[in-house]
């Protein structure tokens, strides 16, 4: 069965809080398993969830602050303990590379042989990845820092009616999807383009620490889930830009501007409890109309069901 959904592992910011775990989030889709920053606690929070390191097939950290990144032994050490037998690629920032072989040999233990390197650089880089393409841009944030996207190609869905009307039906079906023409058994010819109609594909992109960048509005370009970072309130954007974050406000800007479907505010200053959460909506709401979920911890998000509008290439 196809599973598209957001399982929310952590959603705090520097500190884990009496409520908030570290960073954690676990992109399920169509039997890919994207783990994107994996902060002190996520192998718990794995458990919790009733995820396994079995359902990992990417490791995806968009740069080397503890809250992104300390989880990462004790996941790869996990799928090392579960005899994990597919590869599981890891993507980081390339300039952390030695951040990177500290955390992935923190410790003694048994090691795996499964973990693939995928280190980024330079302005995109892109990667296949199962049923989409991974994409990786720069963000601005004091250290080297990059957010991710999914897209899934674009396709074609099937008219039953259209199909009945033309008696294909059976294994003609799949035949007419291979050669796009169909000859039947009277002589005529049917086209996929007259049995079908045009299904746009989906996407998904994540956005953690930085200010407003070209990068932040390219990764969100229309995509129906969008999980990006909201550290402060407007009241703090001072201190926000200081230190390469973004406030709610201007991640519904983000929303509103770039046409996304479905917002989801994660990432929280420890200074915020959940009393402030309907603060951080009505940020979102001076700019954005569309739906908005303040995340928290073993929250499950389903990406929105398909949009029948083109998309934008991102």
């Amino acid at each position: 069965m196809s599973v598209r959904e957001l399982v929310v592992l952590g959603t705090s910011s520097a500190v884990p809080t009496r409520h908030r775990n570290h960073n954690g989030y676990l992109l399920r889709w169509d039997g890919e398993g994207f783990l994107f920053d994996p902060g002190e606690g996520t192998q718990r929070q794995m458990m919790h969830a009733g995820v396994s390191s079995h359902d990992l097939t990417w490791i995806c950290v968009t740069h080397f602050h503890g809250d992104h990144c300390l989880g990462v032994p004790g996941v790869i050490q996990r799928i090392a303990r579960d005899r994990v037998d597919h590869q599981v690629q890891a993507a980081y920032p390339a300039a952390g590379e030695h951040y990177w072989r500290r955390l992935r040999h923190a410790t003694s233990f048994g090691d795996t042989a499964v973990i693939v390197r995928r280190p980024v650089s330079g302005d995109l880089v892109e990667w296949p990845a199962g049923p989409v393409t991974l994409t990786a841009r720069p963000l601005s944030h004091p250290i080297e820092s990059y957010g991710y996207r999914l897209d899934e190609p674009a396709g074609r869905r099937m008219l039953p009616g259209e199909l009945a009307r033309r008696g294909v039906h059976g294994p003609m079906v799949g035949e007419l999807q291979r050669h796009g023409s169909l000859t039947l058994p009277d002589g005529s010819t049917v086209t996929l383009a007259e049995c079908s109609a045009p299904r746009p594909g989906q996407s998904a992109a994540f956005v953690m620490d930085t200010r407003l960048c070209d990068g932040v509005f390219s990764l969100a370009d229309r995509v129906d889930l969008l999980v990006i970072e909201s550290t402060f309130l407007s009241a703090e954007a001072e201190l926000a830009a200081a230190y390469g974050h973004l406030t709610a406000a201007q991640a519904g800007r983000v929303a509103a501007e770039c046409g996304v479907r479905r917002l989801v505010l994660t990432h929280f200053s420890e200074r915020y409890s959940f009393d402030d959460e309907p603060r951080f909506v009505a940020e979102v709401r001076e700019t954005y109309a569309g739906d908005v979920i303040v995340a928290r911890d073993l929250m499950r998000i389903p990406v929105p069901k398909r949009d029948t509008a083109p998309k934008r290439a991102p």
